[in-house]
């Protein structure tokens, strides 16, 4: 998402990486040599990239609100529509409170202590910082977007920690209790996607100083929110009557109407991360589109060759799973690479979403880790041997990526596991088996689905 402001600090080589805690150690004190958020003349701002990033950050909310609430609320059963819904506008409220207040300065400041490399600073943390002076003619500025007011930069921001809690509900829906869901994603997004974020995007991140490229998400917000969910479907069991009865879904038409708010959605997702409007944002938008075609079409094809049909939901997981593959290498990548990307994901989720979901018999719901998990694999994997210095001004390794899709995969799939424990302990996670027979909307929301 970063990479635009520069080349990082440090490449390790592909034979150093092996040391690199021992690296990190000799040099933890270079966070306070970054530069750091501050305070410049109002007037030095760039007015295009402030509105594209102001227009990005809208696109970006609205994937999740309604987006990500219609995709999901249309694939499950009817009288769980409701509380699917309420369950991504909840987490959108929990997460923006918690973003201002804490997440936000633990994320994107450098920090100046000696643990700079795996968590940022306390600058902007008790809803601080974003100032705007008029009077005086100032307004603060983040170290990674320079020419555009903080305050957007940081919302922009907000919308992804916003969408990658809310994917997580894919795979726990239909039985995991309200208030423990809203509990679980608050400490889920502190503890988990809140260090990932720090180690990728924030320049003195150690996975940054190695070189990880991510341009807008595909290991902190797809691999990261993939792993979590198939680590929450083991730990939640199965739905009630899961594989010995047939679970209808409410309305594919509300499915594929989010798919389209995604889609659209997606533009600010990957070419506002190039944090401008310039060529590069161009090239992300471009990119994005024709993957997420691909993806459609490959999805289609490997449905019709083992089912001798094509599926409108198909379709749909098809272009999510092209969307979700492009994410980080949207800037990095040519439109030949970007078909590629597309076509091999759309194929990769397919057998993520039917045959390594039978294998791994989890009751993921909607296919989060299917889609999400082995997209943002697939993307972050083909970034580092697709990403074009001539675009970027930086190579690929898929060592390196590999390294950084190894760390984020362990990190989030031992530390969701401790949040769900720690829930655990405060709260009850899942409904009874009553409730869950009777469907979640009339049981914990005391509302349903007329007609």
């Amino acid at each position: 998402m970063h990479q635009k402001r520069g080349k990082l600090p440090h490449r390790m080589s592909s034979t150093g990486w092996v040391f690199c805690l021992l690296w990190l150690a000799s040099s933890s004190a270079s966070g306070a040599t970054l530069l750091a958020p501050g305070l410049v003349e109002a007037n030095s701002l760039n007015g295009a990239d402030t509105v594209w990033l102001m227009v990005s950050t809208a696109l970006v909310l609205l994937m999740s609100l309604p987006g990500i609430a219609l995709f999901y609320g249309g694939m499950v059963r009817r009288f769980n529509v409701i509380n699917t819904m309420a369950s991504v506008v909840g987490i959108a409220a929990v997460v923006s409170v918690l973003w201002f207040g804490v997440a936000y300065s633990l994320a994107f400041t450098p920090g100046s202590h000696a643990l700079a490399p795996w968590i940022g600073g306390v600058e902007r943390m008790g809803f601080a910082g974003l100032e705007f002076l008029g009077v005086q003619g100032k307004v603060a500025v983040s170290h990674i977007a320079p020419l555009i007011p903080e305050s957007v930069f940081a919302m922009f921001q907000l919308t992804f920690a916003i969408i990658t809690c809310a994917l997580v509900v894919g795979a726990l829906v239909e039985r995991m209790r309200f208030g423990a869901l809203l509990l679980f994603s608050g400490l889920w997004l502190l503890f988990v996607y809140v260090p990932i974020a720090h180690w990728v995007w924030e320049p003195s991140g150690w996975l940054a100083q190695m070189g990880v490229l991510d341009f807008a998400g595909g290991s902190v917000v797809h691999l990261n929110a993939g792993v979590a969910a198939l680590v929450c479907a083991f730990a939640l069991g199965p739905r009630e009557g899961y594989g010995r009865e047939p679970f209808m879904p409410f309305n594919l038409g509300l499915t594929m109407a989010g798919t389209g708010l995604l889609w659209v959605g997606w533009f600010g997702f990957n070419a506002g991360s190039a944090l401008a409007a310039d060529g590069r944002a161009g090239l992300a938008l471009a990119v994005t589109h024709l993957a997420a075609a691909a993806g459609a079409l490959s999805w289609m094809a490997a449905e019709w060759v083992t089912r001798r049909r094509a599926s409108l939901l198909g379709l749909c997981s098809g272009v999510v799973a092209g969307l979700v593959a492009i994410t980080p290498a949207a800037g990095f990548v040519t439109l030949r690479s970007a078909l590629l990307i597309g076509l091999v994901a759309g194929a990769a989720c397919y057998w993520g979403a039917t045959a390594l979901k039978r294998r791994l018999g989890a009751d993921d719901s909607l296919d989060v880790f299917g889609v999400h998990g082995v997209g943002g694999l697939v993307g972050a994997l083909m970034t580092g041997l697709l990403a074009e210095p001539a675009i970027g001004g930086q190579a690929g390794s898929l060592m390196t990526q590999a390294i950084g899709c190894l760390a984020v995969i362990f990190y989030s799939l031992m530390m969701t596991a401790a949040v769900l424990w720690v829930t655990s302990r405060l709260t009850r996670l899942r409904v009874r088996a009553a409730e869950e027979r009777s469907g979640l909307d009339l049981a914990l929301h005391n509302e349903q689905l007329s007609g």
